[in-house]
Order: C-alpha cells, then structure tokens, then sequence
C-alpha cells in the first residue's frame, strides 16, 4: 500500500458508548497510518469521552441522522481513501486493509463490504429479506447493482466522496450511495467481511418498517430523478392502456348506433389520454435536463485524481 495515501476513518455514532472505543481501537490496529474520526450526532451518553480517550479525533453535527452526518464528514475530511464504518462494532476491522488494498490496486472509486453474517443475532430475518428485496429491486431499475447495497462499511477515493452530494437524511444514505455509483459508471468493487452480533448493552437504532418504508421512497425518487423517461413513459403507458380499455364499450355502442350514451366516460377517457401524452413528453423533456445534470457530474467526478495516482 503507497506510505503517501492519506487515510481517514470515518465513523458516525450516537450513543455508542459501549462500542465506541473497541472499534476505534480496532480500526486503529488494522490501519495505524490511518486518522480516526467519530462523528457524534447528539448523543446523550460517554460516547464522545471514550472515543476521544481512545485515540479519535471527535467532532460533532447537530442535524438529527446519518445522512447529514455523511454529509459533514464528507465536506470536512480531507483525504486520498476514506473508510465509512459503524462505531457499534458489527463490522470487522481486520477487513479493512483488504477492502484499502483493492481499492488502491484495481484503481476503483467504492469498494463494498458485502455482510456476512455468522451470529445469529447480527442480523434480524426481517433485515435480510428486506436486504434481498430492495437489492433485486435496484437491479432492475438501474440495471446494476451490489450484493449489498445496505452495507455501511465502505471504502471510498477522494473524487467519490468530493463529487458525492448526499441528499439523503438518514439511514437511506447507502442507497444513494449505490445509485450515484451506478449512475456514474464508476467503477466500484466488493469484498465480503464479517458481520458481528451487537455487543451486551448496544442497541440497534434500524427500524425495521420505518426505514424500510423511506428506503423504498428513496429508491423511486432516484429513479424518478435518474430515469424520468422511463418513469413517466411508464406513467403513460399506464393511462394509456386504462383509457384504450374504457373505450372499448364507447367504440363498439357508436359503431352499432351512431351514439355516445355515455358523456362521462368519453370524457374521463379523452382526460386520461391528454395526461398520458402530457406524462410521455414531461418524461421526454426531463430526461434531457438529466443528461445535461450528469454530465455536470461526471466532469466534477473525472476533475478529482484517480485513487492510487499521486498528482
């Protein structure tokens, strides 16, 4: 690994005062070039105190969630390969030389920490269906995807994290993260590593239902976003076939008797059409400005060095 990569582990925490200074510790060994920071978001508890004692450089934000964190961290930290992690210590930091390594050597943007769960009580049924779900999901919208595209233990170059605009709010961030990849063409990699039970005493801040339900939300704006043609052609599409099918009775009483008994339905089948086509050319236009929006993104991405290549 070049001694000249500058190296910034990255852990967003609140109230992780059972776990915080293991896992500082953890990253320290596996990386002892790297710079630790753990990120406080409001915690109530010894998690900064600990965290500082352990060695971490400890910096707060103020804005409730982990995408605002990212956000933060991101805009400060100044660095050649960024690590993101968990301070609950579910993730093995023996893994992160490799996951570094991989990115250095295959010159690639992101690198994935693909789970795998050993413990039973690491990671809940509910989580790993969810997980596939949203993962096949993903891959026919966009085409492409991850095998995990949830995790949070992910190593980054320096033009991802600086072309990265983290729009998200919480624990959605990963998705995002995934897309703008995808998006982008990077060229991304996956490693598997460990997935550990919580600790006695941490507990998990994942709400099963809650975070799935924005989690999906999240998926169908940045297909919104990033696929305006197709998701309004295929809003269209829609409108189309439901006003050819009440039409039906319309043509054939008029083609029997010359008449259009039912005003109201022509009239909601003529709506239902003008929106149709109204929804094809908003998604015709749109994907236009789409294009033009990340090109923009594409040229910030490519101003950045590419990870391995000393400037």
């Amino acid at each position: 690994m070049p001694s000249q990569e500058r190296i910034a582990v990255l852990l967003p925490c609140y109230n992780e005062e059972a776990t915080i200074a293991e896992t500082v510790a953890g990253f320290r060994s596996a990386l002892p070039g790297a710079t630790v920071y753990v990120y406080d978001n409001n915690s109530s508890d010894r998690t900064c105190a600990l965290a500082e004692a352990a060695g971490a450089v400890v910096r707060t934000e103020r804005q409730q969630g982990k995408g605002h964190v990212v956000r933060r961290m991101f805009a400060d930290i100044d660095a050649d390969v960024y690590l993101m992690a968990d301070g609950d210590l579910t993730y093995d930091p023996q893994s992160a030389p490799e996951m570094v390594a991989l990115l250095l050597d295959g010159q690639y943007d992101m690198v994935v920490g693909t789970r795998r769960h050993e413990a039973k009580d690491a990671y809940r049924g509910g989580h790993v269906l969810g997980n596939k779900l949203f993962t096949g999901l993903l891959a026919r919208l966009f085409g492409r995807t991850f095998n995990d595209i949830f995790s949070g233990y992910r190593i980054f170059s320096r033009r991802f994290v600086k072309s990265f605009p983290v729009l998200s709010s919480g624990f959605e961030i990963e998705t995002e993260m995934s897309v703008h990849a995808l998006e982008l063409r990077m060229p991304v990699g996956e490693v598997e590593t460990r997935y550990l039970a919580r600790p006695e005493g941490s507990e998990s801040k994942l709400s099963t239902y809650g975070d799935g339900w924005r989690i999906l939300k999240t998926i169908g704006t940045l297909y919104r976003v990033e696929r305006p043609a197709l998701f309004f052609g295929s809003i269209a599409a829609l409108l189309l076939i439901a006003a050819l099918i009440l039409s039906i009775p319309l043509i054939t009483t008029y083609i029997d008797t010359g008449l259009v008994p039912r005003v109201p339905t022509a009239i909601l089948v003529t709506g239902m059409t003008i929106v149709a086509v109204l929804c094809f050319f908003a998604g015709l236009i749109l994907d236009t400005v789409t294009r033009g929006r990340r090109e923009v993104r594409r040229l910030a991405y490519l101003s950045f060095d590419a990870p391995g290549r000393v400037a």
